[in-house]
């Protein structure tokens, strides 16, 4: 093939070739053209598996992105817990006793009782609510079942008027606490525990487990921050002093000791004075019987805490019952307790302020035979031995008129009333 140089400088001019097509040529092109737009998908407006891809990848992203970030929160809450645990090395041993522990290894489910239960119809008011049977009555008339709980020794109110706290009778197996919604709705916080001891508010609990005293909040229906740490063989906690856990080192003898879990072990130095200790003034200071003060037998006194018990003022001059029973109404004018008045075994009502003088005492009612529920600062109630109602009013008392015990509708000689503390 040659080229044909032309005008124009140095471009060399196309082949030359026939520019003639002929019909049957045009028309093979055009099937083949045809066919290779055929061959060839075209692109959907719309692709519905590139889209699914996309999302499923956004979301994966999504994903990985909020598990890094839980990570790091769960991994700044570890190593904080592991920084107070290592402050506190007994915190991280698991209190057996305890349903729903987070320093257990085990924890078992709750255990719910089988329906709750409203009792249909009303009581009559009591001024004070009561556990009869296997039903609470409260003040206000609202009865609530209680079933599967098992007889009660004690129970407080919870706070915010939520329900109560019931304390089961000791067993062979211990005593067991419960906590029961006002819908009925009832829950076992403790179980094979020893002595239990619920606060006056309803907010914490202290008890004996094995060899130890563990001490812990309430919030719901759980225990929460439960403490715990080795106490001789005979001390069992008593109540409570603010946050922190009275103890008894020996029942057998007197003396009580404070326990703040927060800072360390149980003291072994007791105070070797109290007797029993019935309840805390507006102020800290509590209300109790201490002895040596007299002869004869206890004197009343009103002791600091802050100072080792130390009594502040001392009164003698009513004969107090060695069992303990009583309780301080809520301003801290007044003790409810047993003793003995003109040789006859009474319920005692005392003015507090007047602890530091001789102390004059008024027969109130019967003994009682359990805890005493102030329901205001002028009104009491409590079980007497019959297994009736006692309700004392100050003004009748101090008239010179004790109170006389009631029948407790529905109550029998098998299930003894129990007056609910708290308020």
């Amino acid at each position: 093939m040659t080229a044909t140089r032309r005008r124009g400088g140095n471009r060399i001019a196309v082949p030359a070739r026939p520019l003639e097509v002929t019909k049957d040529e045009l028309e093979s092109a055009v099937r083949e053209t045809f066919s290779q737009q055929v061959a060839v998908p075209r692109p959907l407006a719309v692709d519905p598996a590139g889209a699914a891809i996309r999302r499923a990848r956004r979301v994966q992203r999504q994903r990985a992105m909020t598990g890094l970030a839980l990570a790091a929160v769960a991994t700044v809450a570890v190593s904080t817990g592991v920084a107070q645990l290592g402050a506190e090395p007994r915190r991280s041993a698991p209190p057996t006793v305890v349903l729903g522990d987070p320093y257990a290894s085990a924890r078992p489910d709750p255990v719910l009782s089988s329906e709750p239960s409203i009792v249909d119809g009303q009581a009559p008011g009591t001024e004070v609510d009561l556990i009869v049977g296997t039903v609470i009555v409260g003040a206000d008339g609202r009865r609530v079942a209680l079933p599967g709980v098992g007889p009660a020794e004690r129970a407080h109110r919870l706070p915010e008027n939520a329900g109560w706290l019931v304390v089961g009778a000791a067993t062979t197996a211990g005593r067991s606490l419960w906590s029961v919604s006002r819908e009925g709705n009832a829950q076992v916080l403790l179980a094979g525990a020893g002595t239990i001891i619920v606060s006056a508010d309803g907010r914490q609990v202290a008890w004996r487990d094995g060899a130890d005293l563990v001490s812990a909040g309430v919030v719901g229906t759980q225990l929460i921050a439960p403490v715990r740490t080795p106490a001789p063989a005979t001390a069992v906690p008593d109540g409570f002093v603010g946050d922190s856990v009275l103890v008894r080192l020996d029942p057998a003898r007197p003396g009580h000791t404070i326990w703040h879990p927060s800072v360390g072990p149980v003291p072994v130095d007791a105070d070797r004075a109290t007797l029993n200790l019935y309840g805390a003034l507006p102020d800290g200071r509590l209300v109790g019987q201490i002895s040596g003060a007299r002869a004869d037998g206890p004197c009343l006194a009103v002791v600091d805490p802050g100072r080792e018990l130390a009594p502040v003022h001392t009164g003698c001059g009513a004969t107090l019952s060695p069992d303990g029973l009583g309780a301080v109404s809520g301003d801290g004018r007044w003790l409810l307790a047993n003793g003995r008045y003109d040789g006859a075994e009474s319920a005692l009502l005392i003015d507090v302020t007047r602890i530091g003088g001789t102390v004059a005492a008024r027969p109130a009612g019967p003994p009682m035979t359990g805890a005493v529920a102030w329901a205001s600062p002028d009104a009491a109630a409590y079980v007497d031995g019959s297994g009736e109602l006692v309700r004392v009013q100050v003004k009748s008392v101090l008239a010179g008129e004790p109170a006389a015990p009631s029948p407790v509708p529905g109550a029998g000689p098998s299930d003894r009333p129990v007056v609910v503390s708290g308020s």
